[in-house]
């Protein structure tokens, strides 16, 4: 174990995780970050340091999405030195005179497109909607706009509901169909959405279906799409349900974390799950293993937390009892860094150990 580190509570696990601890606090004197520093996007640029993308709290639950490097002690993230703002709400989907931000980004480079692409949270209150952005060099952001969704065969329509905890793919899948594509993962949200219209306000009922607690879905472009014209990544189709629920510890709902990273098994999924054991929300992370061709199956889940709130950053701040991981770096030597954010206040890290071979605990698939 490295020196001063904290194992977290779920021993004993295929995956286990070892607290690294914080890298990020709000800095005194920056309006920016009053209200906390959490959440962030990450990816290693190409002269391969390590770059964060948090996202940063004004005064009235304004947010930016800032631009850090991370800082190391050997191989130990220990501090990141702040780069700047790397996108300020500006677009009508993510700021309008009720007020608004963008939120919660995930990074990740797509070498087939040579480019990273940048997935986060449009909000324009009251409706969350999932953006995309890209860039060649980590520092200017072309804003594609917001995910427009194929109308499901049941009829179901995602356009009319709220949409979080996105995430791209960096290699090519196959769809349902078998066509090659790029993939994201994306929660729908359960909530009634207030919209505002030019003739008046309405409430949108979401498309939920069967779903009363929130659940991880997966959906395609097209390469051949793509590449002809790199706008259509919004343009998402053939929409599968991914994970529901299980577990005690996910009664609420559960949500995409960092990225898939891809090993020899499958793709290692990050993910939070949420429950309320007393009456309020307990966010935790768990490890999932998708198939690495059709990425709607899962062949594992972790049974229990593998980071847990447990010390005191995690469990005080602008959210009480949150560990949300958006960001990792797998490491030459196999662990996988987790970047997350804490108590909606700070950012930390943990290592998290990963087994050579896939654990046998049988396969689910579509949250089954």
């Amino acid at each position: 174990m490295l020196s001063g580190t904290m194992p977290t509570l779920a021993t004993g696990l295929d995956f286990t995780a070892t607290r690294l601890g914080v890298i990020m606090r709000p800095q005194a004197g920056q309006p920016h970050e009053t209200w906390g520093v959490l959440n962030p996007g990450g990816t290693r640029a190409a002269d391969e340091t390590m770059h964060l993308f948090p996202r940063l709290i004004a005064e009235g639950n304004y947010s930016r999405i800032g631009h850090t490097r991370v800082l190391f002690k050997a191989e130990t993230p220990v501090a990141v030195e702040r780069l700047g703002v790397a996108l300020e709400p500006h677009e009508s989907y993510e700021v309008n005179s009720g007020g608004g931000g963008v939120e919660d980004p995930r990074v990740v480079y797509v070498p087939r497109l040579k480019r990273y692409v940048m997935t986060y949270t449009a909000f324009v209150p009251y409706e969350p909607r999932v953006a995309v952005a890209v860039s060649s060099d980590l520092l200017t952001w072309q804003r594609l706009g917001c995910l427009r969704f194929e109308l499901m065969a049941d009829g179901r329509d995602l356009n009319t509901c709220g949409n979080k905890d996105a995430a791209f793919f960096p290699e090519v899948v196959s769809d349902p169909q078998g066509v090659p594509s790029f993939a994201i993962l994306h929660r729908p949200t359960t909530r009634l959405h207030f919209r505002r219209y030019h003739d008046g306000t309405k409430i949108v009922q979401p498309p939920s279906g069967d779903e009363t607690r929130e659940n991880i879905w997966i959906s395609y472009i097209a390469v051949t799409t793509v590449l002809e014209d790199i706008a259509s990544l919004t343009a998402v189709r053939r929409h599968e349900r991914v994970m529901a629920p299980e577990q005690s510890w996910e009664t609420k709902k559960v949500g995409t974390g960092a990225p898939p990273v891809r090993l020899t098994y499958g793709w290692i999924l990050t993910y939070h799950a949420v429950s309320a054991p007393n009456g309020y929300p307990r966010y935790c992370m768990g490890v999932a293993v998708l198939d690495g061709e059709r990425p709607s199956r899962v062949l594992y889940r972790s049974p229990l937390p593998i980071l847990e709130p447990q010390e005191d950053y995690e469990r005080n701040g602008l959210v009480n009892e949150v560990v949300f991981p958006s960001a990792t770096d797998l490491r030459a030597d196999g662990a996988l860094d987790v970047y997350y954010g804490a108590a909606d206040r700070v950012i930390a890290a943990a290592r998290v150990t990963l087994p050579g071979t896939l654990p046998n605990l049988g396969a689910t698939s579509n949250g089954g």
